[in-house]
């Protein structure tokens, strides 16, 4: 499969970060990744999620839509591969689970209006991971700020991933089930991922594999 822009995403914790990077160095890609450690309103919202989402929500879809703009449409896409770690739809999944209904809505009216004007990847991977390994990669790495995240969040955002592949009919989707793997400290398990997204044929839609 021919694949010039490829976007590998996941939820908190599903390794999506470090398979990019792993990717990007096999691979000889431009690695894209999001800077979302720098976002001010992140640990703030962790605290107060009711009083920042609004102001979160609408930094990050500034933030993606300037790193894609910036990087993405004018690269190279026809001579080099690019790997990123999120797609911009990404900020209507999390903002539908964070945010009220009236602050969806303009946020919504905000979002079409960008949305239109950007590349889409030639290959969506959503590396997907039960909960409970979620939650204890997310307390190995240690982030102060990630101590608050809950099961029952991290299966709002799984089931906002889930609602829109359904709704998608212009993406080539490939959901891998990577609850038995670790593609980090195994190579055969990061030869094998390497295998599914390159080497096979995808049509647009979803495809489900278990690895």
């Amino acid at each position: 499969m021919d694949i010039r822009y490829l976007v590998i995403e996941g939820n908190i914790g599903a390794g999506k970060t470090s398979l990019c990077k792993l990717i990007a160095e096999r691979k000889k890609g431009k690695l894209f990744l999001e800077q979302y450690a720098e976002n001010p309103f992140l640990p703030k919202f962790y605290e107060n999620p009711e009083r920042y989402s609004f102001p979160l929500e609408l930094s990050f879809l500034a933030d993606r839509y300037n790193q894609l703009k910036n990087n993405v449409t004018t690269f190279d896409l026809f001579n080099e591969l690019i790997v990123s770690d999120y797609f911009f739809m990404k900020s209507l999944i999390f903002s539908a689970h964070t945010l009220q209904e009236d602050e969806y809505k303009l946020y919504r009216q905000l979002f079409d209006i960008i949305y239109s004007t950007l590349p889409k990847p030639d290959l969506y991977v959503y590396l997907h991971k039960n909960t409970d390994l979620l939650l204890k990669n997310i307390s190995k790495r240690g982030r102060e700020y990630e101590k608050s995240i809950t099961a029952e969040y991290l299966k709002g955002i799984e089931s906002g991933y889930f609602n829109f592949f359904k709704q998608q009919n212009q993406l080539k989707i490939v959901v891998i089930d990577t609850n038995n793997i670790d593609f980090v400290n195994n190579p055969e398990d990061l030869n094998r991922i390497e295998e599914v997204i390159f080497n096979n044929e995808y049509e647009v839609g979803i495809t489900r594999l278990i690895l």
